[in-house]
């Protein structure tokens, strides 16, 4: 028997939306929902990162094309000895020197032209797993499990001890196999107790039903 429910499929084939859409379902039947998604942010109608997201609507930096804490950035314009107030922040961000993230003594978290803001993303992800209410009508949402957020070892600890003794279904999205296997991915994928459902283009405006329906039956299952 399953209890806990992911969604997998290829980027941008709607995932995080059939989530939302599950959870908008679950709470007006009564069911409490708890954790976070994903969501894109762009400029311009240009992607240029992503933010994580409570489910209450707190939200927090995962990433950004070449993002480097303010202070850094500060730091560069001081050695060029230009006044911080003149400089375009902006320029600043794309120069090379700012975007390449070298600094000593500081690690570089990357996903092709992403920088992770792993501080940011632990931050508001890790409190929700610890205050996570126990047992109960209730689904935590865990939007995704991928290569930006496996940087954190805290995190993987986190799911694990959700998937294996909160006694608590679980929502959440897995990326679709491409390239080097990804560990906790493929323990997810690979577990008995998990109904996974393949998004695609075709399905994805009539999978949400189902989707709602496991939940449902799972919650039954550990009611």
């Amino acid at each position: 028997m399953f209890k806990h429910v992911f969604l997998t499929g290829p980027p941008g084939v709607g995932k995080t939306t059939l989530v939302q859409k599950a959870c908008e379902a679950l709470t007006s039947s009564g069911v409490a929902v708890e954790g976070f998604y994903t969501e894109e942010v762009r400029e311009g109608g240009r992607r240029v990162g992503f933010d994580v997201v409570s489910v209450t609507g707190k939200r927090g930096i995962l990433s950004r094309i070449g993002y480097l804490p303010f202070l850094l950035c500060y730091c560069f314009c001081l050695r060029q000895s230009f006044p911080f107030s003149l400089v375009d922040l902006h320029a600043v961000l794309a120069s090379p020197r700012c975007s390449s993230g070298s600094s000593a003594g500081r690690r570089e978290h990357r996903v092709g032209q992403y920088l992770v803001d792993l501080v940011s993303f632990e931050s508001l992800a890790l409190p929700l797993f610890r205050n996570a209410s126990p047992g109960g009508r209730a689904v935590f949402v865990i939007d995704e499990i991928g290569k930006m957020e496996l940087f954190s070892q805290d995190f993987i600890r986190a799911v694990r001890q959700m998937l294996g003794s909160s006694g608590r279904p679980v929502l959440g999205t897995i990326p679709a196999p491409k390239g080097r296997p990804l560990g906790l991915v493929e323990e997810v994928r690979s577990r008995s107790d998990v109904k996974l459902f393949i998004v695609t283009k075709e399905n994805r405006n009539h999978i949400l039903q189902d989707i709602v329906a496991a939940l449902q039956e799972s919650l039954g299952q550990t009611a």
